[in-house]
């Protein structure tokens, strides 16, 4: 362990809702990885999902599996807090899935993009949010021509679209450099906000 020996982020009694934003390419899973591995009490919701599973995923683990019929009877009732269509297949983020991780104890960071995190101020409006920026776009770029799964006029597209995506910062509680060769330190300014906000004195349970 080397961001520090101690890994907590406050009182748990009343646990958190965090909400986890940024750019793609900049780093979101990374980070949420990291903390996991550095044993930080922070729980993830699982997402739903209409895509079919791939090998060696576990419906409930990585992802709630559930045909089309199903996820328009869950957006109809009410039960998911944010959902999208992402390449022909549906995703949303389960109310039940975020109580669940509440009742761990721990933390809960649901990690979205930024268009959920919108969905999630209107429906979560509680919540805590933080957004991720690059400490150099240029850092940004690279990560994102590394992935090597988009030709160049694609890639220019994600770009623009990247730029607009950095302008939506303002409307998030906290914004955090990722510093690029140094993940602890993101993870580090991550775990001192969400330390800060729990330790509170006139904060409220979260209803969801």
């Amino acid at each position: 362990m080397s961001v520090e020996d101690d890994p907590q982020l406050g009182t748990t009694t009343l646990p958190l809702v965090v909400v986890l934003s940024g750019p793609s390419g900049v780093g979101k899973d990374a980070v949420i990885q990291r903390m996991i591995e550095l044993g930080y009490p922070v729980q993830m919701p699982v997402t739903m999902t209409t895509r079919p599973p791939r090998r060696g995923e576990v419906d409930g683990v990585h992802y709630v599996f559930v045909d089309l019929e199903e996820f328009d009877r869950q957006v109809e009732a009410g039960e998911l807090l944010e959902h999208a269509l992402v390449y022909e297949n549906r995703y949303g983020v389960p109310r039940s899935q975020v109580r669940a991780a509440m009742e761990t104890g721990n933390h809960v960071l649901i990690r979205v993009d930024v268009q959920g995190a919108a969905s999630l101020r209107e429906t979560l409006s509680e919540a805590m949010s933080i957004f991720l920026v690059p400490d150099d776009f240029a850092h940004l770029e690279a990560h994102l021509r590394s992935r090597g799964s988009e030709d160049d006029d694609t890639l220019r597209v994600r770009l623009a679209t990247v730029e607009e995506e950095l302008r939506e910062a303002e409307f998030f509680t906290h914004v955090i450099e990722n510093v690029e060769d140094d993940l602890d330190a993101t993870v580090r300014a991550v775990a001192a906000v969400i330390r800060a906000e729990a330790e509170r004195d006139d904060r409220e349970a979260i209803a969801v």
